[in-house]
């Protein structure tokens, strides 16, 4: 009884919002705080599922910001890298211009306070990661990149009056009237997305949401990176690329914690290799690189280790050993949280979802194709990435391109509406116990079809199979807007790869173990998953 008494008194609670604003940031991450700072002096909103510095991918980033700022390293090789790992779907002008815009980015992310590692002359420390030619990623205390960043932005968003916060609040829905954005429907996050959201009108929107990490299983991603953003922006018209194309990182630490803790692969790039339960480097017999070959490749092989029997396991005792306290201390916490002592022993890993390369398709500036709706982040499909990211591309890509956006919103600004001001009043419902419970339930399920079935390895059969189990839990998926999302976002990632009858990238299909000249992008709208799903059942 009191239980029930509690959740009346909370489902009654209203609360009242009183804003200022000419743009609305969907996403608290790396992305959108900056799009947010470069947009000032123009009111801006910040929407925030939770408190702003948790929830958002991009602190637990590890590695770092690529730019080619070293001694002998240039931005043509920086592109020339990125596009060498993109298995043949990498847009070279987008390449080009985000790498020529790297040290650019560097330089304004230490404007904003960021303590990046500096050697003993003063000069930025750089590391080597996997496929880059040059030792070019800046990184922070070895392996707290994103954290850092993270924590420098979020105090420079704080310092600034343009910038107004909404913290505990989800958006699960986009307005669009006469082919234009016109707002966003936001639900209280205790919500969960069940019952009726809020419009909150802005005639520019930037999503910044993230990705999708967390409709599998096995993944390095907050539960924030549902995806959402994609289905959302499909659902009012928008394009979607390249939606197969999910990276899996090689060697997330093999264990029960969900997310999956990362062992950073600035790891392998200095010196720690990969072994079986016999200690062989199986590596070495599959790639010149060895550890260090592209991610998809390191991520297979790692894969088929386990699936043989044999293991897989990161050692760096033999090459770190002791100085990894100082140079990597976030694997050293976490290797110790699960019993592991990583300066002696090997770190037994796993592939895990990490980045999704497809999402919304947007242009240079960020564009995506309706009017009034921008992109950045791991949510927008720039062309940067292709089949295959570059390591520590990701930090950067947002930093440009969240930038670019705000330059084209400021270059644009008569559709703007200055100092309009909304207030809304809403009231902070609690999510019903039971369909509480049997939405995670539904949700797990979902996370293990597509770890199964649309994984590392794909095949026709096991995508079929992933189609049948999805469309049976519809049913309860449909009765939460953010469930709903994630289903449909899943729909998206399912029937693109059911789509490429090739391998390529990240893209594995084992009944299809070639590549089909010409490399060619997958392009994709809500009706063609409508069409799909209605024709496959």
């Amino acid at each position: 009884m009191a239980d029930k008494r509690q959740q009346k008194t909370q489902t009654r609670k209203s609360r009242t919002i009183t804003l200022n604003h000419d743009v609305i940031i969907v996403g608290a991450g790396l992305a959108g705080l900056f799009a947010a700072l470069k947009l000032a002096p123009i009111p801006t909103t910040i929407i925030a599922a939770k408190t702003l510095g948790s929830g958002s991918s991009s602190v637990w980033a590890q590695g770092g910001v690529a730019a080619a700022i070293g001694e002998g390293d240039t931005t043509d090789k920086h592109a020339a890298d990125t596009i060498n790992v993109g298995a043949g779907l990498v847009d070279h002008q987008i390449a080009q211009l985000i790498t020529s815009e790297a040290p650019a980015a560097i330089k304004d992310l230490l404007h904003y306070g960021v303590p990046f590692d500096k050697n003993i002359e003063g000069k930025l420390q750089l590391s080597k990661e996997a496929a880059h030619s040059n030792r070019r990623i800046v990184r922070v205390e070895g392996d707290r990149a994103g954290a850092a960043i993270m924590a420098a932005l979020i105090s420079a968003v704080k310092q600034t009056p343009s910038i107004q916060i909404l913290e505990q609040i989800e958006v699960h829905k986009l307005a669009r009237k006469n082919g234009h954005i016109k707002g966003v429907y936001f639900w209280p996050s205790s919500a969960k997305g069940t019952g009726k959201g809020t419009l909150l009108k802005a005639r520019s929107v930037i999503l910044a949401t993230g990705g999708c990490g967390h409709l599998f299983e096995k993944t390095t991603n907050p539960d924030m990176a549902r995806g959402e953003g994609l289905a959302m922006a499909a659902k009012i018209g928008a394009v979607i690329s390249d939606a197969e194309f999910v990276q899996f990182h090689p060697t997330a630490i093999d264990s029960d914690i969900d997310p999956a803790p990362l062992a950073t692969e600035a790891l392998r790039g200095e010196g720690a290799h990969l072994i079986n339960n016999q200690g062989e480097r199986f590596m070495q017999q599959l790639h010149k690189d060895a550890e260090l070959a592209p991610r998809d490749i390191v991520a297979i092989a790692v894969d088929r280790e386990r699936k043989a029997g044999r293991g897989a396991f990161l050692d760096c005792a033999s090459t770190i050993g002791k100085n990894m306290e100082q140079q990597f201390p976030t694997v050293i916490q976490k290797c110790r949280e699960i019993g592991i002592d990583p300066t002696k022993d090997p770190i037994p890993v796993a592939p895990a979802a990490h980045f999704h390369m497809g999402g919304i398709v947007t242009d240079a500036n960020g564009r995506s194709t309706i009017d009034g709706l921008w992109a950045c982040g791991e949510i927008a499909s720039t062309g940067l990435h292709g089949g295959n990211r570059l390591a520590s591309n990701s930090l950067l890509e947002a930093v440009v391109m969240s930038s670019r956006i705000a330059s084209d919103i400021k270059n644009n600004a008569t559709r703007l509406k200055q100092g309009r001001t909304t207030v809304k009043s809403f009231k902070e419902k609690i999510i019903d116990k039971q369909l509480d419970t049997d939405l995670k339930s539904a949700v797990n399920s979902l996370r293990q079809i597509m770890f199964q079935h649309v994984g590392v390895e794909r095949s026709e059969k096991s995508l079929r199979l992933a189609i049948e189990q999805l469309e049976k839990l519809e049913p309860i998926l449909q009765k939460s807007a953010r469930t709903k999302n994630m289903l449909l976002t899943a729909k998206f990632i399912v029937k693109a790869a059911y789509d490429r009858k090739e391998s390529r990238g990240s893209h594995l299909r084992t009944d299809h173990p070639e590549k089909v000249e010409p490399a060619t992008r997958s392009y994709l709208k809500l009706k063609d998953i409508d069409n799909f799903f209605s024709t496959t059942r």
